[in-house]
């Protein structure tokens, strides 16, 4: 029988067949239907990063890890050729949180029980950006004494996480919406407010008078601050032009910021965000449809923008199921991901056209059905959920402990916007322990692996195993719980963020 196993004396993490030590070949060790971590391949528009892909004996060496072996021999997980130089060691970590470590695609079910965790490790990061190996102190060690590497860092006592990953966010807008907040306090609804005139219209108008520069640098700010709060990918949303103009204005400070910053970014057009005045929702959707995404295809054809994921507000009083299919469909047909807003504050069945479309994700949820979560599960359409938003607003929280018993994808985003300003995933994963009752475990997975595949990314990010991009952060404690245990207080636990085995924050 094929398994993936731990060697809890060496701490090694290897794959291999449970009766002789061979190493699996391939991706997919598990059938379809295991209750557990999903083995799939990358989603068509996101192919293996170069360097990535199942293990061969050409590029994963043997790794032997019988239990007669002495500890001395004990090899760590590693991959490639390991002559010459790296970019990166970390060195005599209490605890490295790999997340997964047998190649899965996300996590649910049974899975979230336990995540994969080594004590007493040490990584290394290869000029390339992506880690080559992940073991115990001393076995790391041994295998890499002669060898040279651009940074070490002494990581004793601390806990190495993958880079969290934010898979909801608004950050390119104009305009501060703080006296909203007020009216909130006071009992007015979102849809009272954004009827008289304000939320996501107020920004729009101020949206469209920014300049391109402005809008960038407001951006970069905001990116700034997700990343020290340990964000090293994040979705990143259009929305608050509503007209091809000013859509396409966002669509470039995104790809400008992606292409000059260093975190990594996954596109959203989301131009259907809202109704624009003086149209009906089927103009609207016709506007999009027939002049919006083709402009976005030339643009993506001649390498201008390059945009991951189509969305759509789906809610009463904007955009009707059938005008989100319409959108959605047409979106899909020139291969982008459907990642869009759901059920937030009205049952719209959008759960369901979801799955019967193929979503990537689902965003909000917080009126979903029975039904709706069935069939995301089936699907396997993540949901991303937004504690911020409940929270924030007041309403319902989403039914988070029915979605993950079900079998859902739950991922976990922060719904940065200028309505729910909130720029850290340690906040968001407490949030979400508290007020929608997930575990710990569950939270993380949900702000790492589970988020990577809600952006069709989870082959390249989200858990700390060989092959993958070297996106990790370094925590000034001994257990990684620290993280979401002390609410609000990242700033003080972050030491080191990384990205591609490069050190992009340090305290």
């Amino acid at each position: 029988m094929i398994t993936f196993i731990t060697n809890p004396h060496s701490g090694c993490w290897h794959r291999h067949c449970s009766c002789d030590g061979r190493e699996v070949e391939g991706r997919r060790a598990f059938p379809a239907d295991w209750e557990g971590g999903g083995f799939e391949r990358p989603p068509r528009l996101h192919p293996p990063c170069p360097g990535r892909g199942p293990p061969t004996r050409t590029l994963l060496r043997r790794l032997a890890c019988r239990r007669s072996s002495s500890a001395a021999t004990r090899r760590p997980a590693a991959r490639g050729d390991m002559a010459g130089g790296h970019r990166l060691l970390l060195e005599n970590a209490q605890q490295v949180v790999m997340v997964c470590a047998r190649g899965e695609r996300f996590l649910a079910r049974d899975a979230l029980h336990s995540l994969a965790v080594l004590e007493g490790a040490s990584l290394v990061v290869g000029t390339d950006g992506f880690i080559k190996a992940i073991g115990r102190a001393d076995a790391i060690q041994t295998l890499f004494s002669e060898e040279t590497f651009e940074e070490r860092i002494d990581c004793s006592g601390k806990c190495i996480l993958p880079g969290l990953v934010d898979a909801h966010t608004h950050p390119v807008w104009a305009g501060e919406r703080v006296h909203e907040f007020a009216m909130k306090l006071a009992g007015a609804t979102y849809m009272e407010i954004h009827q008289a005139g304000g939320g996501i219209n107020f920004t729009v108008e101020h949206t469209r008078q920014a300049s391109e520069e402005e809008l960038f640098c407001s951006l970069q700010q905001r990116l700034q601050c997700m990343m020290r709060a340990g964000t090293t990918l994040v979705e990143c949303k259009s929305g608050y032009g509503l007209n091809l103009e000013t859509e396409l204005k966002m669509l470039r400070v995104i790809e400008r910021a992606r292409r000059q910053g260093p975190i990594g970014i996954s596109a959203t057009y989301c131009g259907a965000h809202s109704v624009p005045k003086g149209k009906t929702a089927t103009e609207a959707a016709d506007e999009i449809i027939n002049n919006h995404l083709p402009k976005l295809k030339e643009l993506g054809s001649r390498g201008e923008i390059h945009v991951d994921n189509i969305d759509v507000f789906c809610e009463k009083g904007v955009f009707d199921l059938n005008s989100t299919r319409r959108i959605l469909q047409s979106g899909k047909d020139l291969g982008l991901q459907i990642n869009f807003h759901g059920d937030e504050l009205h049952p719209m069945k959008a759960a369901e056209l979801g799955a019967e479309l193929g979503a990537q994700a689902i965003s909000h949820l917080e009126e979903v059905s029975d039904e709706g979560i069935a069939a995301m599960a089936t699907a396997r359409s993540s949901a991303v959920l937004l504690p911020t938003t409940a929270y924030m607003l007041r309403l319902k929280q989403p039914r988070a402990r029915k979605m993950l018993d079900e079998g859902v994808i739950v991922a976990l985003g922060s719904d940065f916007n200028p309505n729910a300003y909130c720029l850290s995933m340690p906040m968001v994963m407490h949030l979400a322990c508290v007020n929608m009752r997930m575990s710990m475990p569950e939270a993380l997975a949900a702000a790492t692996i589970n988020a990577a595949y809600a952006l069709g990314k989870s082959h390249t990010h989200g858990s700390l195993e060989v092959g993958k991009q070297g996106d990790l952060i370094i925590i000034n404690s001994s257990r990684w719980e620290h993280l979401i245990y002390q609410f609000g207080g990242h700033h003080e636990l972050i030491e080191y963020v990384i990205a591609k085995g490069k050190v992009i924050y340090k305290k």
